[in-house]
């Protein structure tokens, strides 16, 4: 089996950043430990800053075997090769950005605390579904709340996997590993960490761990 964890780092990108510093800073953080993906998350800016954000930070990702998703723009996504999407709920449907982003490509939902709209994007073939937000968030305005009961029926219930997201840190993340997401999307938790977004996923991997225990090979 593999010596990949069952549930993994999903990180996002913070808010802002000078992408000439951010470059470097992200590959240290890339070689801190396992990321599963990395979301570039640039919202309130032309699509030329995507455009530059993308050239630059995606074969950072892609070098390291990191799964490279732009948030909301499946059209610029699939424009500059991007491995993926995530689509909000006001950023178009499932099946606009799939027709966009073509088959191979990975395409994923939010869906807060609703079964019902989890369903029915992993039924129409979505990736993966992200539930939140769990705990209280400094970085966007909450206003949808998620269950950790709804973590664990979708585990029980379905093989397409979920993204746990929203207020996540090595200290209150053990209650979702357990639950079953098999993804923690985090920003502060690594970006905000007191001693370096580096330390941040590594506190990030030894919590999933602590929680789960090493996958049996």
């Amino acid at each position: 089996m593999s010596d990949l964890p069952d549930c993994r780092l999903y990180l996002i990108t913070p808010p802002g950043f000078d992408l000439a510093a951010f470059s470097d800073l992200l590959r240290a953080v890339l070689d801190a430990g396992d990321v599963a993906c990395l979301q570039l998350r640039l919202k309130e800016v032309d699509d030329d800053t995507i455009r530059r954000a993308v050239d630059t930070l995606m074969p950072i990702a892609v070098e390291r075997e990191v799964a490279f998703i732009l948030n909301d723009r499946a059209d610029l996504a699939a424009e500059l090769g991007c491995d993926g999407v995530h689509v909000g709920r006001d950023d178009g449907t499932y099946k606009e950005a799939r027709a966009m982003m073509g088959k191979d490509a990975i395409v994923g939902t939010t869906c807060h605390n609703s079964r019902h709209l989890a369903m029915t994007d992993a039924e129409a073939g979505a990736d993966y579904v992200a539930f939140g937000a769990f705990y209280p968030t400094d970085t966007k305005d909450v206003t949808h709340r998620a269950e950790i009961e709804t973590l664990d029926w979708w585990a029980q219930m379905m093989e397409v996997p979920c993204v746990a997201i929203g207020g996540i840190t090595a200290d209150n993340c053990a209650p979702l590993v357990q639950a079953g997401a098999d993804f923690l999307a985090v920003i502060g938790a690594v970006w905000n960490h007191p001693d370096g977004p580096a330390a941040g996923v590594k506190a990030m991997n030894a919590a999933i761990t602590g929680a789960t225990g090493p996958r049996p090979h």
